[in-house]
């Protein structure tokens, strides 16, 4: 495995941004040459990222055959746009040397759990929105670059409306919120070019209320974006893996039914792809 990490530095990062990478190595003697890639973005309310919604997730997904990497992105005090542009140069970085790690650039998905889910799905909205390529010193012909061709959604923040994350959204934006909230309100910025999504959630969610994420599947549906949509009847916030994985250390985190999740998430993206 080509396990690396990379200083990611643009406009506000903070000195810690870095992309770490589990590159599964080539080898003559299996058939295959380019694996999709998985790429993770911890939660943590923007003002940490997870360790448990990190690493263990992308060994999960290294298991089931894909390459994987994990982004700390920048949380408070910095503010938007700088994760959001961390994750389109990310992207960026990962179709640059899909030919050198053999990823299939065309199979590339942004995961986020959380505010994280929101960080993955604001470049699901956003990736072809100029500010995002300039702020990485791209040009308008280098949109393509930025697109995730699939989102997994776990518990994510998405509305700052009547269901908000309050947190999420104050440690994102500071001063901004009036300025840039209903921006920053996902459910209202999907379109046609919004890439297909995998979303879980929560019935029982008392953080981040899973009218999230059924406000993301309305809007998904009514612009016609492919979409599966799961809502398990349990479960508390953050539960990463759902299993001792990922437990806490107060004992906090399994919850039995909720682990099939990820094994969910692996059928759809085989299924995306047909």
């Amino acid at each position: 495995m080509l396990h690396n990490t990379f200083e990611i530095q643009v406009q506000g990062s903070l000195p810690y941004a870095r992309l770490i990478t589990y590159i599964q190595e080539d080898s003559d003697a299996m058939a295959i040459r380019e694996r999709p890639l998985i790429l993770i973005c911890p939660g943590g309310g923007y003002t940490r990222t997870s360790d448990r919604e990190a690493e263990p997730v992308a060994l999960k997904f290294l298991a089931m055959g894909y390459h994987a990497a994990v982004l700390r992105y920048s949380c408070a005090p910095a503010v938007f746009p700088t994760s959001l542009l961390e994750l389109a140069s990310a992207m960026a970085m990962i179709r640059n040397n899909a030919e050198q790690w053999h990823v299939d650039s065309g199979k590339i998905i942004v995961q986020g759990s959380s505010a994280g889910g929101h960080l993955a799905a604001s470049l699901g909205m956003f990736w072809d929105e100029d500010f995002v390529a300039e702020g990485i010193g791209l040009g308008e012909a280098d949109h393509e670059l930025l697109r995730p061709n699939g989102m997994i959604l776990s518990y994510p923040v998405i509305t700052s409306g009547e269901f908000a994350h309050r947190g999420s959204f104050e440690s994102l934006l500071g001063d901004r919120q009036e300025e840039l909230g209903e921006k920053l309100s996902l459910e209202k910025q999907v379109n046609d070019k919004t890439p297909p999504a995998f979303i879980w959630h929560t019935y029982t969610d008392q953080s981040v209320p899973v009218e999230n994420s059924l406000l993301l599947v309305s809007a998904l549906r009514k612009a016609g974006i492919p979409t599966e949509f799961h809502m398990y009847p349990r479960g508390e916030h953050g539960l990463a893996l759902a299993n001792r994985l990922t437990q806490t250390n107060d004992g906090r985190g399994i919850q039995e039914e909720c682990t099939s999740w990820i094994d969910l998430a692996h059928t759809w993206v085989e299924h995306l792809f047909e």
